[in-house]
């Protein structure tokens, strides 16, 4: 199946993610997977997790993806479309799984961090030119993309390379590196990965991915790697992030263009998983919204200090209202502020979370 009969005159939408997402396992404790007595079922994936939290803050957005005729399948399109993502062109494959995986409960960069992957031949890693509504996945003011597509195989890797070819109309582009070694089969990661990025009008790259990718080391070499895209936000982890714009003149002499940093929060981390994919869905928000870059990290740091704070992927975003407020705070004020779980329902408690930790 291609996709859902809702799906033959998709209505243009603020963003589309397109990717594969899995029910992930939880564990009930800290430890080795092997000493874990139980796991409490979540959703993960990195386009869903963008789109879940964009729909959340209130733009509209598309999950295009394919899932198994099964149980799993009809769980993550439920789980999805709850938190108001249009889920009506995912596909739906007889043939295939939907993928799942478990993992530990620390960080994904950790000592003794585990993930276990059950997605080889899943639904998703069968997405092709060809069962993929193509129109459903333009029809969006921003197509958001990750380099985790791209390793689930040649089919994915080709549809990729087809949304982010120039063509007139084409939707702004947005690639987050996502660089996972462990799904690679080859060596062609770095290479196939650089050149979609540079095929993108907004990167995502994590600091460490790009030294572990393309041994690159410094936000400024990063940009001169990639000169193409219009915006390059390169994230230093408790350093914060640092966006890169081409000013009205192009790049610079150094080939960097105007560069924008905004310091990390100061949080109470509960677990990292998602955070990354929550700094992207604020950064876009703030896209969406026209705002400057500043405030579009700002959201950015806010969205992912969310994620943060809670076990799972997904959070409930602070209302659009409580982050505006945080992200006009002064610099000083800005540095001052800390965040804990429970913090997104204090909308109305700003001057009490500015403090010195």
């Amino acid at each position: 199946m291609t996709a859902t009969a809702d799906c033959t005159a998709p209505d243009v939408v603020d963003v589309v993610a397109l990717g594969e997402s899995m029910v992930t396992f939880l564990p009930s404790r800290p430890g080795r997977l092997a000493d874990v007595p139980s796991f409490d079922r979540g959703i993960g994936g990195a386009e869903s997790n963008v789109a879940c939290v964009l729909a959340a803050a209130g733009h509209s957005a598309r999950w295009v993806s394919r899932v198994g005729a099964d149980g799993f399948g009809d769980h993550l399109v439920e789980a999805i479309g709850a938190y108001g993502v249009d889920v009506s062109c995912v596909g739906r494959d007889p043939a295939r799984p939907t993928g799942v995986y478990f993992r530990t409960a620390g960080d994904r960069g950790g000592d003794g961090h585990e993930v276990a992957y059950y997605r080889a031949g899943s639904a998703a890693s069968a997405m092709g030119v060809g069962n993929v509504e193509m129109g459903a996945v333009r029809a969006g003011r921003i197509l958001h993309l990750s380099g985790i597509t791209a390793a689930l195989s040649e089919d994915c890797r080709t549809l990729l390379w087809e949304l982010t070819a120039p063509r007139p109309g084409r939707p702004l582009v947005s690639f987050d590196i996502n660089f996972r070694p462990e799904l690679w089969r080859d060596a062609d990661s770095p290479r196939v990965l650089l050149d979609l990025a540079r095929r993108a009008d907004v990167v995502f790259v994590g600091a460490d991915e790009a030294r572990a990718a393309w041994g690159l080391h410094g936000s400024r070499i990063i940009r001169e790697t990639l000169p193409e895209p219009e915006i390059v936000v390169v994230k230093q982890g408790r350093g914060g992030a640092t966006a890169f714009d081409k000013d009205t003149e192009g790049l610079s002499e150094e080939g960097t263009g105007t560069a924008t940093l905004v310091r990390a929060l100061h949080v109470d981390v509960v677990a990292p998983v998602g955070a990354g994919d929550a700094f992207a869905a604020g950064f876009l928000s703030g896209t969406l919204r026209g705002l400057p870059l500043r405030d579009r990290l700002r959201h950015g740091h806010l969205m992912a200090a969310a994620t943060l704070t809670v076990p799972g992927d997904l959070a409930t975003p602070p209302s659009r209202d409580h982050a505006d407020r945080l992200a006009a705070l002064d610099d000083d004020a800005w540095g001052r502020l800390r965040l804990g779980p429970g913090w997104t329902d204090a909308r109305d408690r700003a001057e009490e979370e500015v403090r010195t930790p």
